[in-house]
């Protein structure tokens, strides 16, 4: 997981994430936003996909399984989980070690819901 400014596109987050430490991911699941080459041939270079649709500008318009790229709206069901919070959607938080340490917390408190009758 890796930090950036509220204002950075996500964009800029790419690299970070990927260089770090953990296995490569089979399948990139990203929105337009992430319609790069350097992207793609990142991907391909470690042994994955990215499934990320192309924009509406780009000469060349390559095909998306859109049985897969479903999954996203899991990924984004999460983020909006995570803004629940309201320490999270806010950034009350000062450091970055702080914020990370609570999207933690969080993180964790959503996947033990799971382990819990509801009822």
């Amino acid at each position: 997981m890796a930090l950036t400014g509220g204002e950075a596109s996500d964009f800029k987050g790419y690299m970070p994430v990927m260089d770090a430490d953990g296995p490569a991911p089979k399948v990139l699941l990203a929105d337009k936003g992430y319609d790069a080459d350097f992207i793609r041939k990142d991907m391909e270079k470690r042994g994955g996909i990215a499934m990320i649709p192309t924009k509406r500008n780009r000469l060349i318009q390559l095909p998306v399984d859109a049985a897969i790229y479903a999954l996203r709206n899991m990924v984004e069901r999460c983020f909006n989980k995570l803004k629940n919070a309201r320490r999270l959607a806010t950034r009350y938080d000062k450091t970055a070690d702080s914020y990370l340490g609570f999207i933690h917390i969080v993180s964790i408190r959503l996947w033990t819901r799971q382990f819990v009758n509801a009822s």
